[in-house]
C-alpha cells in the first residue's frame, strides 16, 4: 500500500489537534520525527495498549509502512481498528483502505465503505470521494450514480481537486433530473454535517 500519510507531518497535525500528551508520547513523537522509530515504538506501545487512540494510530502507521518494525498489515489493521473505533478519522480512512485493497484482511468492499463513510461523516474529503467511487462502481453498496455525484460534489466542495475533475466527467453520464437530485441531496447532507447521508 502507498504511504498515504507522511509520519512527521501527520503526527504534527495530530499533536496540534489533541489538547495534551504525556511526556512519553512527546518523546515518541520527537523520536519518530527524527527517524528513530525504535524509541517511538518503545514509548507509544504501552500507551496504545492502555487505549491511547493517537498512539494506536501511530503504531498502525509504523506497521503499515514498515517504519522501525517489519511491515505487518495484520498488525496495522489491529491498531487501526482500535483507533478507528475511538473516532480517529485518519485511522478510519486507512482501515477502509486496508479492506478496500485486502491488506491484512480479506478484501471486503462493504467493510471498506463502512469505514470510509465514518471518515466521510467527519468531513474527510478523500473519504467522501472514496464513498462516491464506491457508489459509482457498486462496490460494497448498490451502484447509484446520484449518490456518487452527491459525494463527489461534497468532496469537491471540501477542496479535493480530483473530485472536482471527476465530477464533470460523471455529469456527462447523468440526466438533468439526476444531477438536480444529487445537488439537492448534497445540500441536505451538508446541512446535516454529513451524518446519515
Amino acid at each position: 500500500m502507498k504511504k498515504l500519510f507522511i509520519i512527521p507531518v501527520l503526527l504534527f497535525s495530530l499533536f496540534l489537534g489533541t489538547p495534551s500528551f504525556s511526556a512519553d508520547f512527546n518523546k515518541g513523537l520527537t523520536a519518530a520525527q527524527n527517524g528513530d522509530f525504535a524509541t517511538a515504538l518503545k514509548e507509544w506501545k504501552p500507551l496504545a495498549e492502555q487505549g491511547d487512540a493517537t498512539a494506536q494510530f501511530n503504531l498502525a502507521l509504523m506497521y503499515s509502512n514498515g517504519d522501525g518494525v517489519p511491515q505487518d498489515y495484520e498488525e496495522a489493521v489491529r491498531w487501526y481498528t482500535l483507533a478507528a473505533e475511538q473516532g480517529v478519522v485518519q485511522a478510519q480512512y486507512n482501515l477502509a483502505l486496508m479492506y478496500d485493497y485486502g491488506e491484512g484482511v480479506p478484501q471486503d468492499y462493504k467493510e471498506a465503505v463502512r469505514w470510509y463513510t465514518l471518515a466521510a461523516e467527519q468531513g474527510d474529503a478523500q473519504a467522501q470521494y472514496n464513498v462516491a467511487v464506491s457508489f459509482y462502481k457498486g462496490e460494497g453498496v448498490i451502484k447509484d450514480i446520484v449518490y456518487a455525484h452527491m459525494w463527489k460534489n461534497i468532496s469537491a466542495s471540501n477542496g479535493l481537486d480530483v473530485a472536482r475533475e471527476h465530477l464533470k466527467t460523471l455529469e456527462k453520464e447523468m440526466t438533468l433530473s439526476q444531477k438536480e437530485e444529487a445537488q439537492r441531496l448534497a445540500r441536505e447532507c451538508v446541512k446535516k454535517n454529513y451524518k446519515g447521508c
